[in-house]
């Protein structure tokens, strides 16, 4: 029984190893979200924080606010889900595959 307690706090070691090496990973992610044709480019980061905006100038042109407003959050959605699912294959990998406990959320 000794042995096995061993054996878990040894695994349980490598995978908070693991864990820190992903965040690390994860604090270096770009990830382009894109809306409108490419007209509107969000860059977010790893957290899935806004890093980088690009609006194409012709969107700029007269009184098209509103569009370019609903095409900048259409472009950090887009953004954001490549986040998760860049962060849920880091895990994936983590894990070696097992599910993450119910109610257990990523720091994103």
């Amino acid at each position: 029984m000794i042995k096995n307690l061993g054996q878990m706090m040894k695994k349980a070691q490598e995978v908070q190893e693991r864990m820190a090496d992903m965040q690390a990973r994860l604090d270096e992610l770009k990830v382009d979200g894109v809306s409108g044709a490419g007209m509107v480019r969000v860059t977010l980061n790893g957290k899935g924080e806004m890093a980088a905006l690009k609006i194409d100038p012709e969107l700029l042109d007269g009184e098209e606010a509103e569009m370019v407003e609903d095409l900048i959050v259409a472009a950090h959605a887009d953004a954001k889900a490549k986040v998760e699912e860049a962060v849920k294959k880091e895990m994936a990998e983590i894990t070696g595959g097992l599910p993450l406990p119910e109610g257990f959320s990523l720091p994103i």
